[in-house]
């Protein structure tokens, strides 16, 4: 298996283009998975972190542009909870269009990497905004719930 390193190295002659990307989120996981592609993609999202630890948020922020989920911003930290705001193009067309959407994968693997960089049970809810053409998540945990 190839190391994280290896995988967000980005060589032209290897990259996906949009719509063979979207054909396998939008169209091919949703008819596999059927009614259950958010928590399946939540928690696959999930295990892609547990292959690729990252130590702090600024490798998770370029994890998410490498991996082409779009560009990652944390909006705010509290206590026990962090805000980010996720932007790409892919987002904006996913958002404005009638079909169904999920940003679960990404919410599952945001999860997982709170999780294991503060050592808390972590979880992380999506609320795609489609006036504003992006997607926030909602990562929270309680510290007395350690792992």
């Amino acid at each position: 298996m190839n190391s994280p390193a290896e995988l967000n190295h980005s060589d032209d002659s290897r990259t996906a283009t949009i719509f063979g990307y979207e054909l396998l989120r939008e169209v091919l996981l949703p008819d596999i998975l059927g009614k259950d592609t958010p928590e399946i993609l939540y928690w696959a999202g999930k295990r892609i972190a547990r292959k690729f630890p990252l130590g702090t948020l600024d490798e998770i922020i370029v994890f998410f542009r490498n991996a082409a989920w779009g560009e990652l911003h944390l909006k705010s930290e509290k206590k026990n909870e962090m805000e980010f705001e996720l932007l790409s193009p892919l987002i904006v067309s996913r958002v404005k269009s009638k079909a169904e959407h999920f940003f679960q994968l990404e919410a599952g693997f945001l999860a997982q990497q709170i999780e294991s960089q503060k050592e808390v049970v972590a979880e992380a809810y999506e609320h795609p905004v489609k006036r504003s053409s992006k997607v926030e998540f909602t990562v929270k945990w309680d510290n007395k719930d350690e792992i």
